[in-house]
């Protein structure tokens, strides 16, 4: 699942590719945009926004595009073969002379103004691996609704962007709580550490090609609690659960150890 950390790795990687160059193949496969034609244009450069992705072009025009759950971006050289996924996965082909960037399953795809990117990430809340970076604002908003499950607090992009379920919950297992308890019955002094332990996570990942969270080598041991279900927890050694949290499509796959993290939990 892309989070911060794998999305500004993505945007350098198109930055690298694209940024600078003229266009000579465009390809927008969403029917809104399949007729937009962005060839004969410089792009600017290419900046992430929490989990978003913002390609800015010539002529005051953002190709934005989010990659939520699967959606990736490949970049290509001449004749190099696409191994991204089948033809009806694209939804973007941005070619140059040198490199090719395709877009696959992208629920997110749009082309607009560049001076109304806020109309796409203007709800955002501080990003965390951006330089509007503002802990004091992350922490106000986080603690805003005092009912509400940190864990479902901490996926909010409007509190503060760049966490998605795997930061999630690694850092209520770092901060030793469940992310079913209510952000009002944090223990005292815990919300304070919220916010830069987060950020801490992310810069620590932003250059890594595979993620850590535990500082351990071992790819059984790469990660506290996510995807560790029922193995034995690494502090304590009980077996680590886990549950969906939230409701619908919303709903995600939450791990924590019952014996390191106080607070609620669902039944088994």
């Amino acid at each position: 699942m892309p989070e911060g950390d794998t999305v500004l790795q993505a945007a350098r990687r198109l930055h690298s590719a694209l940024a600078g160059q003229v266009l000579i193949r465009s390809d927008l496969r969403v029917p809104r945009f399949a007729t937009a034609d962005l060839t004969g244009r410089t792009v600017l450069d290419v900046t992430p926004r929490g989990k978003h992705l913002l390609t800015r072009i010539e002529g005051g025009l953002t190709l934005h595009s989010h990659l939520r759950m699967d959606g990736s971006w490949k970049v290509y050289a001449p004749g190099e073969r696409w191994r991204g996924g089948p033809a009806h996965q694209i939804r973007a082909i941005l070619g140059t002379a040198e490199r090719t960037a395709v877009g696959y399953r992208l629920p997110v795809l749009e082309l607009l103004r560049t001076s109304e990117e806020s109309k796409a990430v203007g709800h955002l809340g501080p990003d965390l691996l951006g330089p509007d970076w503002d802990p004091d604002t992350a922490l106000a908003r986080l603690l805003a609704d005092p009912s509400r499950p940190l864990g479902e607090a901490l996926l909010d992009q409007r509190n503060l962007a760049g966490i998605g379920n795997i930061y999630k919950s690694e850092l209520c297992f770092l901060l030793r709580v469940t992310p079913w308890l209510p952000v009002g019955e944090l223990p005292p002094g815990t919300a304070e550490h919220i916010a830069p332990l987060a950020k801490r996570l992310l810069e620590a990942n932003r250059d890594r090609p595979i993620r850590v969270t535990t500082g351990r080598g071992r790819p059984d041991e790469r990660l506290f609690v996510y995807g560790r279900a029922p193995r034995p927890c690494l502090r304590c050694r009980t077996p680590i659960r886990v549950a969906d949290q939230g409701d619908g499509t919303r709903a995600r796959p939450t791990y924590w150890c019952p014996a390191c993290q106080q607070g609620p939990s669902p039944s088994p």
